[in-house]
């Protein structure tokens, strides 16, 4: 790491290594008078637009190749073609030396540049709302997603003593670990596959504190752009909050394990009464169904124990930043053939690498060792997703519809049978399970829809229905609000083509199709509309339809939508100040100036925004009054 280190040092310069913080356009609001004003004035927005030269390219372009020759090598390794120990006495200086300077000092303007930029996005923001008045007023609590929460070893015995506190989930160490041991690191990743909990002499936990969530490894940012921000308003550890999870647990075993529950329940009590404020919520991904089952948990005898009255009491609002209140489509193949588009979309070469390194049969074992990210299967089935010949978010110009999820070019087989509904593929991945995994599901999560409001009353003493919102309801608290903020206009996995996997060395029965690509499919794979990976219907149901329906929401909570257009910065890896990315999205200054209005206790002035069709899919899906 050293050695990696001068090397960075030499062509980048001391720099932070995180990317552009330039801020993207906001929404406009109006100010007490009714006069409309924006976020940053155009002048200083100007000042971020960049100009993409030939330089820039060639430096890409020998990075790159760089880059490849290592990358062969390491392939070449695995064939005892070359031996690569002998890199560890390498002089990275000198093959510095033989990169042109025309690269090597564009690499440094490249970062003075991006230096730059973040020193002038830095806590803009907040900045901003603070010279109009705006303050911290309400505590705020924070619960991340999957990929925001790192997991630390902390257990003693030999096998893991080397990883001890370092962090198997979400930093380098993850990656030397998966490199290097990848079979102890597997052993500390995966629960115990009967009991759902930490396998013996393995103890891995979520990390603490914002560092458990602001950057998922050094240089990728996660919400350290929205603790800035908020921190510009007087927001520190004394009145906001990140409750970390292992996301890896079903919610029943994060209380069981961690006591969760029962500590989040204590900080938001803790922050109402010393602040005299009701505390605001903000969840990310598969942190709002988290938190959706612990605004059921915390009220209900046996466990909680609130009472019905504890949300309305302890909690002012709850920000909803691209919820995966549905589920996530691209979850199903992942746990069914250790696939989806980011694997079926490699190139022959990248597979072949990728194969040797992690098998699909041990991607599946892996995914399915981890009960808690099986809550983001598709929920609400057919009445959701569509039937054989219909889904409500079909568009008039497609040739193939999104309700039939998984398909079959060759249906001659109990292993690829006829073209697959998703209430269909749950049923076949059941059946295509080994007992331990379907046991793990069906004692753990419902999937399906409640009809009727005496249903979803029974509901509500029912912990496997408490992440499923078509089978629950809101609670009864008539003061709370909650704001769905989410992007759209990124393709999202929507559905699959399969095949049988005829591959005498496969220890699985189907593959993604990869031959199969033609009008809407790409190597097996259909996307639709959403953030990227959350499906529209996803992000958007619940909150422009469902949440309006009495049966789902009797107390009439407030419930407003503001959707983001993804208008990616074409040369930005993270998109750039207009994406719309499902974990991008966390650094969009528009995004943060929302937050921070609502956490100032100014939310009441933010109107709903639309852009995509979602309350007009809404309108087919079939669930009703």
């Amino acid at each position: 790491m050293s050695t990696l280190g001068t090397l960075r040092r030499r062509v980048l310069g001391d720099s932070s290594s995180e990317p552009s913080r330039a801020p993207s356009p906001n929404p406009t609001f109006r100010d007490k008078d009714g006069e409309p004003f924006a976020l940053v004035p155009a002048s200083k927005l100007k000042k971020l637009s960049r100009r993409r030269s030939k330089r820039r390219q060639w430096l890409v372009f020998g990075l790159g190749g760089l880059f490849g020759i290592i990358t062969a090598a390491f392939f070449a390794q695995q064939h005892d073609v070359i031996n690569l120990e002998g890199l560890t006495d390498m002089n990275l200086g000198s093959l510095l030396d033989a990169i042109p300077a025309g690269i090597v000092n564009d690499a440094k303007d490249i970062t003075r540049h991006e230096r730059e930029t973040v020193n002038y996005d830095s806590f803009t923001v907040g900045l901003h709302l603070q010279s109009q008045g705006v303050k911290a007023r309400h505590p705020v609590i924070m619960i991340p997603g999957v990929i925001s929460t790192g997991l630390e070893s902390w257990g003693t015995e030999e096998a893991s003593r080397q990883y001890f506190r370092k962090r198997l989930w979400g930093s380098w160490s993850m990656m030397r670990a998966l490199v290097l041991d990848k079979a102890g690191w597997k052993r500390h990743i995966m629960l115990d596959k009967l009991t759902g909990l930490d396998p013996a002499g393995i103890k891995l936990r979520a990390a603490q504190g914002f560092d458990a969530a602001d950057f998922f490894i050094t240089g990728y940012w996660i919400w350290s752009k929205i603790l800035e921000n908020l921190a510009t308003l007087g927001y520190d550890p004394g009145n906001a909050f990140t409750a970390a999870y292992d996301w890896r647990l079903s919610c029943e075993k994060l209380e069981l394990r961690d006591h969760y529950f029962t500590r989040l329940k204590a900080h938001i009590e803790t922050g109402t009464r010393t602040s005299g404020e009701k505390v605001v919520l903000i969840s990310h991904s598969m942190g709002s169904q988290v938190l959706y089952y612990f605004l059921h948990w915390v009220e209900a005898e046996g466990h909680g124990g609130g009472g019905p009255d504890w949300v309305d009491t302890f909690v002012d609002s709850w920000i909803n930043i691209s919820g995966s209140m549905l589920g996530a489509l691209k979850g199903y193949p992942a746990v069914l053939s250790g696939e989806m588009k980011d694997t079926a979309q490699l190139n022959a070469f990248a597979v072949y690498g990728l194969e040797k390194f992690l098998a699909k049969h041990e991607r599946v074992e892996i995914f399915r060792a981890m009960p808690g990210t099986s809550s983001m299967l598709p929920i609400g089935g057919n009445a959701v997703w569509g039937n054989k010949s219909f889904a409500p978010d079909d568009s008039h110009n497609q040739t193939v519809s999104y309700g039939t999820f998984i398909n079959f070019k060759e249906s001659n087989s109990t292993q690829s049978p006829a073209n697959l509904t998703v209430d269909e593929s749950h049923t076949y991945l059941m059946e295509n399970s080994d007992t331990w995994y379907r046991d793990q599901v069906q004692s753990t999560y419902s999937y399906g829809v409640a009809h009727s409001k005496a249903e979803v009353e029974r509901n509500a003493k029912d912990p496997t229905k408490w992440m499923n919102p078509l089978e629950t309801r809101l609670p009864l608290a008539p003061h709370l609000k909650i704001y769905c903020f989410y992007g759209v206009g990124k393709p999202t996995e929507r559905s699959y083509w399969y095949r049988e996997d005829r591959d005498p060395m496969s220890k699985l029965n189907v593959t993604i199709d990869t031959s199969i690509t033609h009008g809407e499919i790409d190597r097996g794979v259909i996307m639709g509309e959403g953030d990227g990976t959350v499906p529209l219907m996803s992000n958007g149901y619940m909150c422009a339809k469902g949440w309006r329906m009495n049966r789902y929401n009797p107390a009439g909570v407030s419930v407003k939508v503001y959707e983001m257009p993804h208008e990616p910065d074409r040369f930005s890896p993270r998109g750039g100040p207009n994406t719309g990315d499902h974990v991008d999205i966390l650094g969009r200054a528009s995004l943060n100036d929302l937050i921070l209005r609502v956490a100032g206790g100014k939310g009441n002035h933010i109107e709903e925004n639309y852009i995509s069709n979602i309350r007009k899919y809404s309108e087919k899906v079939k669930i009703h009054e």
